[in-house]
C-alpha cells in the first residue's frame, strides 16, 4: 500500500496530486499498490482549502511500501506530533521508501530522516528550513531529490513529478510516460525551481544581498569569486560565505552559477547569438562547461533548448 500522510490544514494538491499519479498507474498495472490517506487520527481531515479527506489512523496501518508526506499550512503542528514523527521514523527504519511534498520535508527533517542527506522543499521556505535544520544538505533549486530511500520534492505540483519518478522506478518508464500522458503532463519536467523564482527575488527580507545580486547579474562576464563578492559586500570572505549560505540556502558559487544559467537560458531561447558567445558573455567562458551546467540544471543542452523554443 502507498500511504499519503495528511494533517489538519494540509495542502490538498500535495496529497491529491501524487494520489492521482498512483491511481492512474493502477490502471496500467492492476497489481500496483493501493492508495490510503493516513493521519494521526481516523476520520475527516480538513485541508487548508476547506475540503475534507477521510483518513485512516496511523495505528491502524499495517503494511506500507511507500509513504508520501504532504505539506501545507499545518506542517508546524505536524512536526510537533509525537505519533506522526514516531510513525515516520519507524517506517524509515524498516526500509520503507519515505517521500515528502513541499513543506512536508519539515516532518522528515523533524524526524531526523534528512540529517546529512540531500533534500529540497519549496523555494520560499529555504531560509527558514536552513536555519532550523542546518544538518540537511538543502538544494533549493531541485524539483525533487532522492537520497537513498528518502525522497523530497519542491512546491506543491512538484509532488506529481516525484510520484511519476516513483512510478517509473516501480513499474518502468513506459508506464510513467503513459500516466503522464493520461494526466496531460510532461513526463520529465526540465529545469529547477529557479525557472519559477528568480534568484534576485530569492533573498532575505531585509534585502541584505539584493543589491549585490543585482550587481552580479550585470557583471556575469567577470570573475566572481568569494573574495570579490565579499569585498563588494563589505565582509571578510569567510564571514560572507557563511552568512550568504545561511540566509539564502545556497553557497556563493552555486548562486553565481544559477544566475549565469538563468541569464544564459534566456539568451539561448530569445536571441540568435552563437552558443559560444552566450557562454562568453555569461561567464561560462567555455561552451562545453556551459553545456554541462545546462544538462545538470535543465536536463538538456543549450542547443536542445533553443530548438524547442523555436518550435514553439
Amino acid at each position: 500500500m502507498i500511504g499519503i500522510l495528511i494533517f489538519p490544514d494540509f495542502q490538498l494538491l500535495d496529497a491529491s496530486g501524487p494520489a492521482s499519479v498512483f491511481e492512474i498507474a493502477r490502471r496500467f498495472v492492476p497489481d500496483a499498490p493501493k492508495i490510503q490517506m493516513v493521519a494521526a487520527q481516523t476520520g475527516p481531515v480538513r485541508s487548508s482549502s476547506g475540503v475534507e479527506v477521510v483518513a485512516t489512523s496511523l495505528r491502524s496501518v499495517k503494511t506500507i511500501s511507500t509513504l508520501v508526506v504532504a505539506g501545507g499550512l499545518g506542517v508546524e503542528a505536524a512536526t510537533d506530533c509525537r505519533d506522526t514523527l514516531a510513525f515516520v521514523k519507524r517506517l524509515a527504519k524498516d526500509g520503507t521508501r519515505v517521500a515528502s511534498v513541499c513543506s512536508g520535508a519539515y516532518v522528515l527533517a523533524a524526524a531526523g530522516l534528512l540529517d546529512g542527506r540531500k533534500a529540497t522543499t519549496h523555494w520560499c521556505r529555504t531560509q527558514d528550513f536552513v536555519s532550523r535544520y542546518p544538518r540537511v544538505k538543502l538544494d533549493p533549486d531541485r524539483i525533487f531529490l532522492r537520497d537513498g530511500n528518502v525522497w523530497t520534492s519542491a512546491g506543491i505540483t512538484a509532488g506529481i513529478d516525484l510520484a511519476l519518478a516513483i512510478a517509473a522506478e516501480d513499474h518502468g518508464e513506459a508506464v510513467a510516460k503513459d500516466v503522464a500522458c493520461q494526466l496531460v503532463l510532461y513526463h520529465r519536467r526540465s529545469g529547477g525551481q529557479s525557472q519559477f523564482s528568480s534568484l534576485l527575488e530569492f533573498k532575505t527580507p531585509n534585502g541584505r544581498f539584493g543589491p549585490l545580486l543585482a550587481w552580479v547579474r550585470e557583471h556575469l562576464d567577470q570573475p566572481l569569486n568569494v573574495e570579490i563578492l565579499a569585498d563588494r559586500a563589505g565582509l571578510s570572505p569567510r564571514h560572507f560565505a557563511r552568512i550568504f549560505t545561511v540566509e539564502t540556502g545556497s553557497t556563493p558559487s552555486k548562486a553565481i552559477e544559477r544566475l549565469r544559467l538563468e541569464v544564459a537560458r534566456e539568451h539561448v531561447k530569445s536571441s540568435g547569438e552563437p552558443i559560444e558567445r552566450v557562454a562568453e558573455t555569461t561567464g561560462f567562458r567555455d561552451p562545453e562547461r556551459m553545456r554541462r551546467a545546462f544538462v545538470r540544471a535543465f536536463g538538456q543542452p543549450p542547443q536542445s533548448i533553443r530548438r524547442a523554443s523555436r518550435d514553439n
